[in-house]
């Protein structure tokens, strides 16, 4: 699996904001990683070294318009954490 096949996209939140001071970024990545892939993808993608991953699955809530409901989708997160001499991902950084 290639890096850019991992990392989905980036989650932007009022918390995952206040992680970026602290060099903590927020990411869904796909289902099937593990911590050890997701950590090389990180490193290859952004350039930086990454200190600890921390992952969950996100279940889909139900959600309604009148009579129609649905189920939103589920996804895996991903909260990475660089090292303190590791430069900031660049993305994040007009941001914060």
């Amino acid at each position: 699996m290639r890096a850019e096949d991992i990392i989905i996209r980036p989650i932007l939140t009022e918390k995952g904001y206040d992680g970026i001071a602290n060099k903590k970024y927020t990411f869904e990545v796909a289902k099937g990683t593990n911590k050890t892939q997701i950590r090389l993808a990180v490193e290859q993608l952004f350039g930086v070294k990454v200190a600890s991953v921390n992952t969950s699955n996100v279940r889909g809530k139900l959600k309604r318009m009148g009579r129609n409901e649905g189920m939103t989708s589920s996804y895996k997160k991903a909260i990475v954490q660089l090292t303190e001499g590791s430069k900031p991902i660049e993305y994040f950084d007009s941001l914060s």
